[in-house]
Formats: C-alpha cells, structure tokens, sequence
C-alpha cells in the first residue's frame, strides 16, 4: 500500500468517525440509485490547444490526460469565450457569456498615470474588485445551483471573485485575494485539501462539485528539475523547455486527482470535465507569450473539452463544435437540474443538440476595464466562428482596424485574411454575430 493511499485511508476513517459521532444522515444515502454524479471539473491555465499528446504535439509528453481523452467524449473543437482568465472562468462557472455576467476583464480600471503596483494598494482596486464580486453574486453559479440537489462544492486553484463562499462553494481555498490566493499551492505544493474533501463527501454520503483550476502550466514556469530535463535537448529555445515541462507537471497532478476518484471507487458515479480558461503560445525568447492569451485568434481561444463518466458516456472524439459555456448546462442536465433560461450554451451529452450547431460565439475585452457595469465599454473584438469559416469584428479599442475572415480548416494559423475576397460571406456571419449581441453604438 502506498503511503497517498495510506494517508487517504486514514483521513476517510477519521473524517467517517467524526460524522458517526454526529449522528448526521444522508437522505440519498437511503436510496443510492436517486445519488446524482459527482462532478469534477478540470481547467488548465495559459495552455495552448496544440501541446497536449493526443492532439498531436510532437514532443509534450501528456500521458494522463491522453488516457482522460481515450476515455471521454473529447471535442476537439473547444473553445473558451474570451481569451483572458478572468472573464473565462467566470464563464465557465455561471455558463454565461462575459456581456451577460458582466465580469469582462482581469482587473477594474486603473486611473491614469498610476503604476500597476500603486494601483494594486489602493482604494480604486478594493472598491473595483468588490464591484466584480457582487456581479458573480448576482448570477446563479454551478455550486449555487448543486446546492439545490445537495452538493458539497470545493474551491481549488484560480479564483477571482473574492472569498470562496462569494461563488456559492461550500468549502475552499482562496481567501480573497486577486486571482486565488492560498489557493494557488493546490497541484504545484499539495492535493490534501481535496484528498480531505473528497473524505468528508464520502462519510457524509453526499455528492460533491470539485473546481481544480490550479495555477499550472501559468507562469512562473518553474517546473520540476527532472521533468525539465526532458525537454531541454528537444525543445528550441531554453523558455520553451520550462513551458513545455510546465505543461506534463500539470498533467501529472491530474494523474493524482483522477487517480483519487478511481481508487476511492468513485469512477462510475463521477463526471470529469475538462477545459482549459485560454490558449498560450510561448515567447520563445522570454517568460511572456506571443498573438494568444488576450487575442481574438484559436492561439488564445481554443481548448480541447472532455467529458468522462464511466457506463454513461461514449468515449470517442468529435469535430464539431464546443464552448464552456456548454459546460454549465451539461453538468446541471446530467445531475437531473435544468439550466436556467439566461444560460445559452448546449448539453454535450445531447447528440442532436450537438449535431444541430453550426455557430459559436465569443468576445474580448480590455485587460483592465473602462466601465465595470457597461461591458460595451470594454469591447475590443467580437467573434462568431461558423463551421469551419471564422470572423472577427474589431472595436476602436482593438489593435485590429477592419474585420477579419478565416477559413479554419485550410488556415489553422489564421494567417490568410480572407475578407477582402469574400464580402458576402463577411456579410452575412456579420449578420449572423450582430443577432448574438450587438452592442450599444
């Protein structure tokens, strides 16, 4: 027996006693077919959609999640909403756009002439920050709703919106602080606390929703000495060794959270979810990236979205399209809760719906916004992609200055800017985007 094993075993046993002694029951406890799944849901963090194993990258060693694709219903035609961390994950627990929620940028405005260490100490950032947490309030989220069937829920890793309790979980990490706090140690120094919660779900025979967002492969790209020797001889450039070991660091502590499900017997009364919030394409001269995060092109758009749940799901790959914001109504419909009627993504699960989509849809805003309640303020482009054809319509805040039309399946690169040869097709998607959300002049 190994000694995680062993630690688990013993956190389960006192965790159970410590229940017993309570007296607590569980009315699903009764009635085991009426258990809804648990839920763990997976985001990476500024990981490009190419550098994974099972999408073909050459030299990124991703075992374990090669293995969570070959098992899952893999769409390898993902994509997150806006290309910027804050707002996707926002996205991703309420399945709202970010127009919707209202939570389009990473940090509220910053006052001119005010350095960005100033700005962080000052009263502009609190009171900015606060403004961006009552929107997430005022939205219903993933742990919110599962509280409706019983849930406990469990922050790990990223998270912008204050305190952890602010998104509806019950139990987490970070405290409050900008983008997650104590909860960044999660995968890059320990997994206990959710080797405790898993525990405590157990004794209580309650399900349980699982947010592992760690702050992996995210700079700083400190990876492990041994993991980075394997791609210094391969990689080239000494920056793109760091993010490609980075990158297999992060695979390996999915390993261990996928490996905790499984060895505790939960694998086939568990769903796990994965995305990552952005893209990222490494400088290779330095720690920074290149035409991806912030970027209205695939490089900071798109991610593979799995979807695993043993006897309940088929795993195979799918071409067609996926956003996060699907994930939300995914997980409600599989948990027998329905999406509310504001939420405009699809279940997954559902094969017609999936094969009736032709079009998806996303935005980017500033980086710090303009207007906190106005997200039209903080427009730079808006996007539509429409089978394999994808348009980009600029703003004034936009380094782009006309719109842009690529043909996905030819030009994966997006370096064939097409909309000067077809006008009509411009047209019409412009159209097609302008129903989706058109905002204020």
């Amino acid at each position: 027996m190994t000694v995680l094993r062993l630690r688990r075993l013993i956190v389960l046993g006192v965790v159970g006693l410590v229940f017993l002694a309570l007296g607590s029951g569980s009315a699903t406890a009764e009635d085991p077919s009426k258990t809804p799944p648990n839920v763990v849901l997976i985001i990476s963090d500024d990981h490009a959609w190419t550098d994974y194993g099972f999408m073909g990258h050459p030299a990124v060693q991703t075992p374990r999640l090669d293995r969570l694709a070959s098992e899952s219903l893999t769409f390898s035609r993902g994509y997150v909403p806006s290309s910027l961390c804050c707002p996707s994950l926002a996205s991703i627990i309420t399945g709202l756009f970010p127009h919707q929620h209202k939570i389009t940028s990473n940090d509220p405005p910053i006052p001119e002439g005010m350095t960005n260490a100033e700005f962080y100490r000052s009263s502009f950032f609190t009171e900015g920050r606060e403004v961006m947490n009552r929107h997430m309030e005022a939205v219903p989220t993933l742990p919110r709703l599962l509280a409706e069937r019983d849930y406990l829920s469990l922050q790990t890793g990223k998270w912008w919106q204050g305190h952890y309790s602010r998104g509806g979980f019950t139990h987490g990490m970070t405290q409050g602080q900008r983008h997650g706090d104590e909860g960044l140690v999660i995968g890059r120094e320990t997994m206990e606390p959710i080797e405790a919660f898993v525990a405590e779900a157990k004794a209580q025979d309650r399900p349980f929703f699982l947010w592992y967002a760690p702050f992996l492969p995210h700079t700083p790209h400190n990876p492990p000495e041994r993991l980075l020797e394997r791609y210094q001889d391969v990689a080239p450039t000494p920056s793109i060794a760091r993010y490609w070991a980075m990158i297999e660091w992060f695979d390996e502590t999915c390993g261990e959270l996928i490996d905790l499900i499984d060895e505790e017997g939960l694998a086939e009364n568990t769903i796990i979810l994965y995305v990552s919030d952005n893209g990222w394409t490494q400088d290779p001269e330095g720690p920074g990236f290149i035409r991806s995060k912030r970027s209205p092109y695939d490089t900071g758009l798109r991610s593979p979205i799995m979807v695993r749940w043993p006897g309940q799901v088929e795993p195979r790959f799918s071409h067609e399209l996926a956003s996060s914001v699907d994930l939300a109504p995914t997980i409600l419909k599989a948990v027998g809760l329905e999406p509310t009627e504001a939420m405009p993504g699809i279940n997954l699960l559902d094969v017609e719906a999936v094969a009736r989509r032709r079009t998806i849809f996303g935005a980017n805003y500033e980086h710090n916004a303009i207007d906190l309640d106005d997200p039209a303020a903080n427009l730079r482009e808006r996007w539509v992609i429409d089978g394999p054809w994808k348009l980009i319509v600029p703003t004034e805040l936009s380094e782009l200055t006309e719109p842009e039309l690529y043909q996905l399946d030819a030009d994966p690169a997006e370096l064939r800017n097409l909309a000067e040869a077809q006008t009509e097709r411009v047209g019409q998607m412009m159209e097609t985007l302008n129903q989706w959300w058109t905002p204020r002049p």
